[in-house]
């Protein structure tokens, strides 16, 4: 496993671009200013000792140092041995509709960016709880498993969108028996769904999923998002300007709305409890407070004890290159001059 200690410094490879920038814009007005001065042929005699080349090789082997130094302060470290930790939790898993209605905006900023937050912020304030997410619209896939890499489980969140399941509608269903066959039985842990979801379009099935989760002993809470008054879908074009909203087949402007019944229902059927989401509060700081008064039990996790530092395989080999790149001189070689010189009389010749 790698890791880097400080990753923030990782934002200075954004200066490299820069760099490119400057020395293409100092060598076109380098060429401009001799330009003025005289034709080319009189000014390549007057100046043949330069070497546009070796000016070049030395930019690139300045512009590789640099971006090796930054990884090198970065400080990557590889983890050297694996061992079984013992810590103490629940595994929760976050079941999230990434339907199309979940873009509506009856909850700011959308239905998916407020349940997004809402997961983030119930991520910083686990401390040993396994989180798993398992996405959802017509069909349901694990965007990640249990896990205590927060890191990773918020660089996975990021990415969530509508478009990640390409099935549509809103099959709680799927996605619960996805989270029951995801968890360890075998492990005694407490164990939690969470459903996140505006319940539109629920089907059948999703009732018997949520008695089968009560039946194991898996708790179950669902949070809707929307308002039971709804609202139409906006569809954006690549630039982020409004375009239109979702219209069915007779051209109908569609309002999506939330279904509080039928996730009041599914809630029942797993003993479980509903919560309403709103723009204002924060309903998964609510749910992880009865999940905190749980009894947490003991399980094991494979995680890198050690780590070494490997700063050194970067830094070194960007000092090479520095040293390298300060006795290049901008003068042209003399075997490099007479080697391409022979290569002009042959041409001339053939």
């Amino acid at each position: 496993m790698i890791r880097l200690v400080h990753s923030e410094y990782l934002y200075a490879l954004f200066l490299l671009p820069l760099l490119v920038a400057a020395y293409w814009s100092l060598s076109r007005a380098r060429r401009k200013a001799l330009g003025r001065f005289g034709q080319q042929a009189t000014l390549a005699h007057i100046a043949g000792g330069a070497s546009s080349t070796k000016r070049f090789t030395k930019f690139v082997l300045l512009s590789i140092a640099v971006a090796l130094i930054v990884v090198g302060l970065a400080n990557p470290q590889v983890g050297t041995r694996m061992e079984e930790v013992k810590q103490e939790g629940v595994d929760i898993f976050i079941a999230l509709d990434v339907s199309l209605s979940m873009k509506a905006e009856d909850i700011k900023p959308t239905r998916l960016e407020k349940a997004k937050l809402e997961i983030r912020n119930l991520i910083e304030r686990l401390a040993g709880d396994r989180i798993g997410l398992i996405v959802f619209a017509g069909e349901a896939y694990t965007q990640f498993p249990l896990t205590t890499d927060y890191s990773s489980a918020n660089l996975f969140l990021d990415v969530v969108d509508v478009d990640v399941v390409p099935q549509p509608g809103t099959s709680i269903g799927s996605a619960l028996q996805r989270a029951v066959e995801s968890f360890d039985f075998k492990e005694q842990t407490t164990k939690v769904v969470v459903v996140i979801t505006d319940g539109e379009d629920t089907e059948g099935s999703s009732y018997d999923a949520a008695e089968d989760a009560a039946q194991k002993g898996i708790l179950l809470y669902t949070v809707g998002l929307g308002t039971p008054a709804g609202g139409p879908i906006p569809m954006y074009n690549p630039s982020g300007q409004l375009t239109d909203f979702k219209r069915d087949k007779g051209g109908n402007v569609v309002v999506t709305k939330l279904d509080e019944a039928a996730l009041e229902k599914i809630a029942a059927a797993g003993s479980g409890k509903y919560f309403r989401g709103t723009s204002s509060q924060d309903e998964l700081d609510e749910i992880y407070k009865n999940i905190n008064a749980l009894q947490k039990k003991e399980f094991g996790v494979k995680q890198f004890t050690d780590f070494e530092d490997r700063f050194q395989w970067f830094l070194l080999p960007a000092a090479l290159l520095l040293l390298v790149e300060l006795f290049i001189t901008e003068k042209k070689s003399r075997w490099f001059a007479r080697w391409n010189l022979l290569r002009k009389e042959e041409e001339v010749k053939a």
